[in-house]
This record gives C-alpha cells, structure tokens and sequence, in this order.
C-alpha cells in the first residue's frame, strides 16, 4: 500500500506511472508556469499525453493558464515532458504535494529540470515581456520541501547544498544562443496576493530582481535528487509600486505575447 506519509515512496509510484503511460526513454522534464501553455504547443507533436489528474499523487492546476496535462515530445536528441501547470501553496498544498511532479519526474528518468514562471520585475530595465535567467533564488515561503521525514534509501539525506541551485552550463548555454539575455534572483513567497509596495522595497534590498509565488521548492527538490536545474521567469508585470495595478488577466496577455521567444529559449535549455 502506498504511505501517503512518505513523499519519496509517493514519487517512486507516481514515476512508474510515467513510464507506463509515456515512455521510459525520458530526459528533461520543463514546468510551464502561468501563461506558458502556448509554448508546449509550439515545441512539437507529442508522442505520448496524460492528464496531471490521473497522475498518482498530484492535484489537478485550478489557476488560469495551466493546461493540466503532462506530454512527452522528441526534441532532437532529448525526450522532454512538459508538465501543464502546478500546485502552489497558496492554493493550500503542502510542499510535498507542491513538488511531487518534479520529483516523480526525476525519478523517472528526467536529469535535467526546467522550471519557468510568470513573474513581476523589481528592474525598470527589465520591462513586461522580457525573459530572465534564474541564477539564484531567495526561498521567502517560510517552508521547504525538505520538511517531514527523513529521505530513506537510496535519497540523499535531508541536508541538500544549494550553493548552485541554477546550473551555471544551462545559463551559458542559454546566453551564448542569445546574448541579450539577462539573469537574475527570483524571490519566492507564498502567494496568493501580489506584494505591496513596501515589500517591494525590502525584498529589493535583500538583492531580489524578480517575484513570484512558485519555482523555489521544486527547485529545492530537483536539486536534492541531483538534477541539473534552471530556471526562466517571463516577467509580465513590473512590480507593485512601479506602474499600474496589476492583475492576472495582464499575466496572461504579456505571456502569450511573447510565446515564439520563451519556447525557442525553452527548446534551447532542453537540447544543450
């Protein structure tokens, strides 16, 4: 019987259902965030599909712009699975729960993670539609996916090192196809309200460039399961006390603008 106590003994059943319904051949596993949708559907024909719901372990997305559905497409040399969406804590998840498809994704077979976000920029040069490498993060959630028991055999322990969270080979990568990218420190918090001004100004002064409510568990967990993380946040809105009010809708609308060139830039982090 599967012990929903045990998040590492959840994740190994979830991975065998992978497998069974798209393939064992699996490399990369790319989280498309809110507004994200479009680029799976611009980055090939799926060989294999299944909904997050019949997933064991996993909640279906209930935010705006997450599709729900996990495909497995043959991108040149690599087989990638782009994941529809995500749970977050603000919709009352746990962080187990939070990370699970990540984590079933590695477990799976899927060395490498992919985790991209809508986000709000803390830098004017930094305007809606812009992408954002990731190269480090400020994990403000107050919890963790290392909570909870302790990680049996064979995991690694539970003390995980986040000295590279983001892999310095993937950000080179990304770069040297476009140089104009640029790269910045995501601040995660709970959600489920944008931030006030004065947040603003004191996650500015923590070194923040950029804010949102997902990535940093996942990232977390990845890491602790030795997979190679990166990280690309769309900034959609600058943040609160910058410009205007924001909004989901506005979320949405800058996202799908600039479909053609966070999915090539996708593509690219999948392949190198």
């Amino acid at each position: 019987m599967i012990s929903r106590d045990n998040p590492y003994e959840l994740a190994d059943t979830a991975s065998r259902a992978i497998t069974n319904a798209l393939g064992s051949s699996l490399d990369v596993v790319v989280v498309l965030g809110s507004g994200w949708s479009n680029v799976g559907e611009r980055m090939g024909i799926p060989r294999s599909t299944m909904d997050l719901a019949d997933l064991p372990g996993a909640v279906p997305p209930t935010v705006t712009g997450h599709s729900g559905m996990i495909r497995a497409v043959e991108l040149e040399n690599r087989v990638a699975l782009l994941i529809g969406g995500r749970s977050h804590l603000y919709e009352g998840h746990t962080p187990a729960t939070v990370v699970h498809v990540v984590r079933s994704a590695v477990l799976a077979g899927c060395e490498r993670v992919i985790l991209t976000n809508a986000a709000g920029s803390l830098r004017r040069e930094n305007q809606p539609g812009t992408p954002v490498l990731l190269r480090d993060q400020l994990n403000l959630t107050g919890t963790t996916p290392m909570i909870g028991v302790v990680p049996p055999p064979p995991f690694a322990g539970r003390f995980v090192d986040l000295t590279e969270i983001y892999s310095a080979q993937l950000r080179a990568a990304a770069r040297s196809h476009d140089p104009s990218l640029t790269e910045g420190v995501y601040a995660g918090l709970m959600g489920g309200a944008y931030e006030t001004p004065a947040e603003i100004d004191a996650l500015r002064g923590m070194g923040a460039d950029l804010v949102g409510m997902s990535t940093v568990l996942e990232a977390i967990a990845a890491k602790h399961l030795g997979a190679e993380v990166a990280g690309i946040s769309l900034v959609t809105n600058l943040a609160a006390g910058m410009a205007s009010e924001i909004s989901h809708a506005e979320v949405l609308d800058v996202a799908s603008a600039a479909t053609d060139r966070i999915a090539e830039l996708v593509t690219v982090l999948v392949s190198a």
